[in-house]
C-alpha cells in the first residue's frame, strides 16, 4: 500500500495516511481533478443545512396562537412577549454551546457532530409540536438550539470536501441552503398548523391533530430530518486522524527504503489563541456586522400582501438563488476573490436598500415586478458578503481548529441576531413618531439608520482592519 501512496503522480509530494478519514477525502479531491462540480457533495452540504435551517422559522407564522392557546398571557399584549421568549430561546443555546460544539467536532470529527445535531432536530423539534405549556415549548426549543451545533462544523465540512477552486461554491451552498429554509419552514408552519380547522375534511375533530394542533408541520420537518439521518451514515468525514509535520514528505526513494520520516509526521499540531488570529477575528467582526444589517425590520412599508403573494415573491428568488449559487457565483469569486465580490456587492446594497421605502409607492403588475427584482437582489448580495466572510474564517486557521472558529463565528452571528430585531423595533417606533419630518421621514430613518450599519461593515473590509491569511506550507500538506 505504502508503494501505491508513492508511485502515483497524481498524488505529488503529499503523503496519504491509509486509515485517516481525512486523508482518502483529500485522495479522492486530488484524483477529481478536472472533473467538473462534485454534485453529491452539493447535495450533502445542502440536505445537512436545510434540515438544520428549517426548524428555526418554522414557528413563527402559528407562534403566537400557540401561545394563546397556553392560556399564560393575561392580556393580548403579554402574547407577544411570552412569543418572543419562545423565539428568542433557540437562539440563546445556540449562543451558549456553539463553541463547545466546534471543539468537538475538531477533536472527534465533523460527522459525529453533525449526526447528532440531526437527530436532536428529529427529536426536539417532535416534542416541541407535542407542547402543552408554554415552559415546555421554551425548553424545547432551548435544548433545539444549544444541543444543535450542527452549523458552525458543516462550514468547516464545506471547506474541507471541495476542491480549493470549489470552496466558494461549497460554502455559498450553505448560504442557499439555509435561505431556502428559512422560506420553506414559515411556509410549512402557515400551511399546516392547526390542520382540523383549515382542512376538517382531511383531519377530523377528537383526533391527535386537534389535541395537538401545531404537531404537523414540526412533524413535517422532523421526517425530513430523519431522512437526512439515514443518508448521514454514508457522508464522508473529513477530519484528519493523524499528526502533521510542517516539513514536507521525503521522495519516494527513501519511502521505499523504509525510512518513511515517522518520527516527523507525529508533530503535534500547535493550538493558536484564536481570539489572538486577527484574520479570524476581523472576518468574524464584519460578519456579525452584516448579521446585524441583515435582520431588518419585516412589518415596512405597507404593502399589504397575502400570503400567496409572499410566497410566489419567496419561490422566485429561491429559485434565483439557485441559479446564481451554481452558475455565477464561482466565476465572479474567481474574477474578483472573495473579499473583492463582498466589497462590491456591499456597495451595491446601500442604494438598494434605501431604494425599498419608494417601492411601496407602486401598485399593481409594476409592484409585483419591482419587489420580485428587489427581493432577489437583496438576497444575492447578503449571499456574496456573507460567503466570502465565510471563505475568509475557513481560510485563518488549520483543520484542527476550524470547527472552533466557526464556533465562536456563530456565537457571535447569534449574539448581534439577538440584538437586531429588538435594536430594529425600537428604531422602527422612533421613526413612526416621526412620520412628518422634514429629514428622512418615517420608515425612511430605519433604512437611513440600517446603510449606516451596513457602510461600517464595508469599510471594515478594507484594510488595516480586515486581514486575510496568506496560505502557509502546512496548511498546503492538509
Amino acid at each position: 500500500m505504502r508503494e501505491e501512496n508513492v508511485k502515483q503522480p497524481l498524488l505529488g509530494r503529499k503523503k496519504y495516511h491509509d486509515n485517516c478519514p481525512g486523508c482518502k477525502v483529500d485522495r479522492a479531491k486530488e484524483l477529481s481533478e478536472g472533473q467538473g462540480v462534485p454534485i453529491k457533495n452539493l447535495v450533502i452540504i445542502w440536505i445537512l443545512v436545510l434540515s438544520c435551517a428549517l426548524p428555526i422559522s418554522s414557528l413563527f407564522p402559528f407562534l403566537y396562537f400557540m401561545v394563546r392557546d397556553f392560556n399564560i398571557a393575561k392580556t393580548e399584549a403579554d402574547i407577544s412577549s411570552y412569543a418572543g421568549y419562545i423565539g428568542s430561546s433557540f437562539m440563546l443555546g445556540r449562543c451558549l454551546t456553539s463553541v463547545l460544539w466546534g471543539v468537538v467536532a475538531d477533536r472527534y470529527g465533523r460527522k459525529p457532530v453533525m449526526f447528532t445535531g440531526v437527530v436532536v432536530v428529529v427529536i426536539f423539534n417532535t416534542l416541541f409540536g407535542l407542547s402543552t405549556s408554554f415552559w415546555m415549548a421554551l425548553t424545547t426549543r432551548f435544548l433545539l438550539g444549544s444541543l444543535n451545533g450542527m452549523l458552525g462544523p458543516v462550514k468547516a465540512y464545506a471547506t474541507e470536501i471541495f476542491r480549493d477552486e470549489h470552496h466558494a461554491l461549497g460554502l455559498s451552498t450553505i448560504s442557499a441552503a439555509w435561505g431556502t429554509g428559512l422560506i420553506i419552514g414559515p411556509a410549512l408552519g402557515g400551511y399546516l398548523a392547526q390542520p382540523v380547522e383549515k382542512y376538517p375534511h382531511l383531519f377530523s375533530k377528537g383526533s391527535i391533530w386537534d389535541k395537538f394542533p401545531y404537531l404537523l408541520p414540526n412533524l413535517v420537518i422532523s421526517a425530513v430530518a430523519f431522512l437526512v439521518i439515514i443518508c448521514c451514515f454514508w457522508i464522508p468525514e473529513t477530519l484528519h486522524t493523524h499528526s502533521f509535520s510542517d516539513e514536507s514528505v521525503e521522495d519516494a526513494e527513501t519511502l521505499e527504503n523504509g525510512n518513511s520520516g515517522a518520527g516527523k509526521d507525529m508533530t503535534t499540531q500547535k493550538n493558536e489563541n484564536l481570539l489572538l488570529n486577527w484574520p479570524l477575528m476581523s472576518s468574524i467582526i464584519v460578519y456579525c456586522v452584516f448579521s446585524l444589517w441583515s435582520v431588518s425590520p419585516r412589518k415596512l412599508g405597507g404593502l399589504n400582501f397575502s400570503t400567496n403573494d409572499v410566497g410566489n415573491v419567496l419561490s422566485i428568488t429561491g429559485v434565483a438563488m439557485i441559479i446564481y449559487q451554481i452558475s455565477v457565483y464561482p466565476f465572479v469569486v474567481r474574477a474578483c476573490g472573495p473579499v473583492g465580490i463582498a466589497r462590491i456587492t456591499g456597495m451595491l446594497s446601500i442604494p438598494l436598500l434605501q431604494s425599498y421605502p419608494f417601492i411601496a409607492l407602486l401598485s399593481g403588475v409594476a409592484l409585483t415586478i419591482v419587489i420580485v427584482t428587489a427581493s432577489i437582489l437583496k438576497n444575492i448580495l447578503s449571499t456574496t458578503i456573507i460567503t466570502g466572510l465565510f471563505l475568509l474564517q475557513n481560510r485563518a486557521v488549520e483543520q484542527h481548529q476550524r470547527g472552533a472558529a466557526n464556533g465562536i463565528s456563530m456565537t457571535g452571528m447569534s449574539l448581534f441576531k439577538a440584538i437586531g430585531p429588538a435594536t430594529g423595533g425600537a428604531v422602527l417606533t422612533w421613526s413612526q413618531k416621526r412620520m412628518d419630518a422634514s429629514f428622512l421621514p418615517g420608515t425612511n430613518m430605519v433604512f437611513f439608520v440600517l446603510n449606516i450599519i451596513e457602510a461600517i461593515g464595508i469599510i471594515m473590509m478594507f484594510k488595516p482592519f480586515l486581514a486575510e491569511k496568506k496560505k502557509t506550507q502546512s496548511d498546503q500538506l492538509q
